[in-house]
């Protein structure tokens, strides 16, 4: 077969440098993006690769490089959860739009307990990934303790609960859940009550904050009867609505730290007869896809996932490609987004 005939993956690295009329040394290091090449040499060897259709054996560059180009997304969270919230789909959309242009693939780890946190670890360490986004983190979690002995480039989605020096990228939860909850104070509203997310996570405690702040820079006495605990599913959001309403049947209005809780929420306001928003206001937290299509509408608080699933694959990448090492964290603006719901 001649040259322009070959099919792809079939020439070799010799044949390159032939044809380049390079070293085969000259050809390895332009495949291997090095700096140590010639304008003119670099021409020639890209056009032999084109001419050829080579293929660089991707097994052979990553004995040179010790790069696997892949990172791994692991979620602290069931399956199910991993793949019914909407929120995780889209940081899983985000994160493979963003590596589109790359040459990096993406795989997606779920750590339900201990046993599957320490088999991650292994797999981390083992070299399988060049870099770990890690996200939805609880209080007991070991996972950050188990991968910083790794040295793998690690990137939070979300701060660490226990302050750790470790680069993130969250979202400003505690000012989202303040505005939320100053927007349902304006409209006259005076029995608010929240549907919390989990407290051993930094998002539940966050959002729990802002709506604490915003209640008592208003003047009102924090009533912990209005205070439900959930847990990020629509489930916990009916069964938590539920209880409010029976503990307090005079709420007017309720803040949920999900969109998903809230859309909860809304069931049981309309199995129990309640009509939203005349009789009670609710405010959700995402801006999920499920926000909009809730009757009525959701007024929630709108999170720039695409801007910090970018930062969180810019600061890995950095990390990656030139061993930066310096902490950094960013927190995104949030802003209210209002619909028929409040």
């Amino acid at each position: 077969m001649s040259a322009t005939g070959a099919r792809p993956g079939t020439a070799t690295l010799d044949e390159v440098a032939v044809l380049a009329g390079v070293s085969r040394a000259t050809v390895s290091r332009v495949i291997n993006d090095s700096p140590r090449v010639s304008p003119e040499a670099r021409q020639a060897v890209q056009a032999a690769v084109d001419t050829l259709r080579y293929v660089p054996n991707r097994m052979a560059r990553s004995l040179v490089t010790r790069r696997t180009d892949t990172i791994a997304l692991v979620l602290s969270e069931s399956n199910t959860q991993v793949f019914s919230d909407p929120f995780f789909a889209s940081i899983v959309r985000g994160l493979s739009a963003r590596l589109a242009d790359t040459d990096l693939n993406l795989v997606l780890l779920a750590a339900r307990d201990r046993r599957e946190q320490e088999k991650i670890g292994r797999y981390v360490r083992q070299g399988h990934v060049d870099g770990v986004i890690l996200m939805s983190l609880h209080s007991d979690d070991a996972l950050p303790e188990i991968l910083a002995g790794s040295h793998v480039p690690l990137v939070l989605s979300g701060r660490p609960l226990d302050g750790r020096p470790v680069c993130y990228v969250d979202a400003d939860n505690l000012g989202g859940a303040t505005a939320a909850t100053r927007h349902l104070i304006t409209q006259g509203r005076s029995r608010i009550a929240t549907i919390t997310g989990p407290m051993d996570m930094v998002a539940g405690q966050d959002r729990y904050a802002g709506f604490r702040a915003a209640v008592q820079e208003a003047g009102h006495r924090l009533d912990q009867d209005l205070v439900e605990a959930g847990d990020f599913t629509e489930a916990g959001g009916v069964r938590a609505m539920t209880a409010l309403l029976e503990r307090c049947p005079d709420i007017d209005a309720v803040f949920a730290a999900s969109d998903v809780m809230a859309a909860g929420a809304l069931r049981a306001l309309r199995t129990a007869g309640r009509q939203v928003p005349d009789d009670v206001a609710v405010v959700g937290f995402d801006d999920a896809a499920i926000a909009q299509a809730c009757d009525p509408p959701l007024t929630t608080v709108a999170q720039p996932l695409e801007d910090m699933t970018s930062l969180m694959v810019d600061l890995l990448l950095r990390r990656i490609e030139e061993g930066d090492d310096d902490v950094q964290a960013r927190v995104c603006d949030t802003r209210l987004v209002v619909r028929g719901s409040a």
